[in-house]
């Protein structure tokens, strides 16, 4: 069985309409006309062609009729009504058979070898009964047949009725198949671009979760340790207030300050993210966040700048870590991160070994991770000496922050804890490539350790 191109352009668009092998209701009423009107011709053709020949026209009659009628088979069976066609044409029947089933094998599936073959043998057939009728029709009339007319007029014959048909064939399948392969390229393009508008949705909801952890990590180690200083100094205010009145006012201040610093930061921080909602793309605006976000956390530890130094005076260095020159957060800040620690009463031991330079990411990563641990002493080791040890080996720096048991006696602060603070020192080591381990000794302390390596600019300044 073959289909033609119109078949398998209705079945490429979905399930066909109509009845048994059409596609659609309208090619079956057209099959049905074409083959009542072939049926007709067939048998007129066949009654004329029984006069000639002084037979009976009751069969030749119905024969043609049957004959003509095989049209309506010629989707279904096209190779089938060609060769039907060539069968009858020495009964000069069937012009519109053989004419409309060329075209139909033509635009077929069938292979283009079975229709060429087909397409000469109608030829020649149409041929050798065009110069016998001719040579024929001119002998009867009583004068000597010119065998190149009945040459010219029979291949001008033969090939007018088979020609144009399966020319026209062959267009109209060609341009069939090609719309059918445009349509599945089309098709496949479409799922293609509906699969990448999901991923892309993905990467956008994993950006922004991404960025919604980075934000919170980057309030978190900005603002948490400072209000965790100020609720050490509430507490240690609580207690010399009526023992101590100048002690007790001194705290007052450094709790006031860090305050005014801390609602600075946050309301900085929502000022970003008040502004990035207002952003067309999401993706580019979750990047300009996470930029305008660090660069507003740089800049709020480099401008803040205590006040509260170890002895609670303004002006004495920055209490973020920040750098003169204003680079936010590095290892140089060390030494104030530290002293606040021990202005809020915590014992604080600082070794540092060796020397390095490094990229920024890198010292405020070091930074931070200090900064949380210390904050985590003062959370849950009230009154537990601290030791922070920092060496520098060239293509890496190595971090560890280690205290003892906490000390019975010392009142604990009763700081929030969301659990999140070992995690974000994780992540952010982790995200430069580092190795981070936390855990408790057998001392019943706890300690930080973390190493992370310099990039390849950072290893250069190092090694300068």
């Amino acid at each position: 069985m073959t289909t033609t191109g119109a078949i398998a352009e209705a079945g490429a668009r979905g399930a066909p309409d109509g009845p048994w092998w059409w596609a659609r209701r309208r090619s079956m009423v057209l099959d049905v006309a074409l083959a009542l009107v072939s049926a007709l011709e067939c048998a007129a053709e066949g009654a004329a062609f029984a006069g000639d020949h002084g037979i009976p026209r009751a069969l030749p009659t119905l024969v043609g009729l049957l004959v003509g009628a095989t049209l309506i088979f010629r989707r279904r069976w096209p190779v089938a009504v060609v060769l039907l066609g060539i069968a009858i044409t020495p009964a000069e029947l069937g012009f519109l058979l053989g004419i409309v089933g060329l075209y139909t094998l033509a635009a077929s599936d069938v292979p283009r070898r079975l229709t060429v073959i087909l397409a000469a043998v109608s030829v020649a057939g149409t041929f050798a009964v065009t110069f016998a009728k001719f040579h024929q029709n001119v002998g009867d009339e009583g004068g000597p047949p010119d065998m190149w007319a009945t040459l010219f007029f029979s291949t001008l014959v033969a090939l007018g009725l088979t020609a144009p048909p399966v020319l026209t064939g062959l267009y109209v399948g060609a341009r069939r198949r090609l719309v059918e392969s445009l349509r599945e390229r089309a098709d496949g393009l479409e799922r293609e671009l509906s699969l990448l508008a999901e991923r892309a949705e993905e990467r956008a909801v994993w950006a922004r979760n991404e960025e919604r952890t980075r934000i919170a990590r980057e309030m978190h180690d900005v603002v948490a340790h400072r209000v965790s200083l100020m609720v050490v100094h509430a507490a240690a205010l609580q207690a010399v207030a009526l023992k101590d009145p100048e002690k007790a006012s001194r705290n007052a201040g450094l709790v006031g300050d860090m305050g005014r610093q801390a609602l600075t930061e946050l309301r900085e921080m929502l000022g970003v993210l008040r502004t990035s909602s207002e952003e067309s793309v999401p993706e580019a605006a979750s990047a300009l966040d996470s930029r305008r976000l660090a660069e507003v956390a740089a800049a709020a530890s480099a401008r803040v700048s205590a006040g509260v130094g170890a002895g609670g005076r303004a002006g004495a260095g920055p209490l973020d870590g920040g750098s003169a020159s204003g680079d936010g957060p590095c290892l140089g800040g060390l030494e104030d991160l530290v002293g606040q620690s021990r202005a809020a009463g915590m014992a604080v031991e600082l070794s540092v070994e060796g020397e390095g330079a490094y990229g920024a990411r890198v010292e405020s990563t070091a930074y931070r991770v200090v900064q949380e641990a210390l904050t985590n002493v003062h959370k849950h080791a009230p009154g537990a000496k601290a030791v922070v040890r920092v060496a520098h080996r060239g293509a890496e720096v190595a971090l560890q922050v280690e205290n003892g048991p906490s000390d019975g006696g010392a009142a604990a602060p009763g700081l929030p804890s969301g659990g999140n603070g070992l995690v974000g020192m994780k992540e952010r080591v982790s995200a430069l490539g580092g190795v981070f381990v936390s855990g408790a000794t057998d001392a019943g302390g706890f300690r930080v350790s973390a190493v992370i390596p310099a990039g390849p600019a950072d290893s250069v300044a190092a090694g300068a």
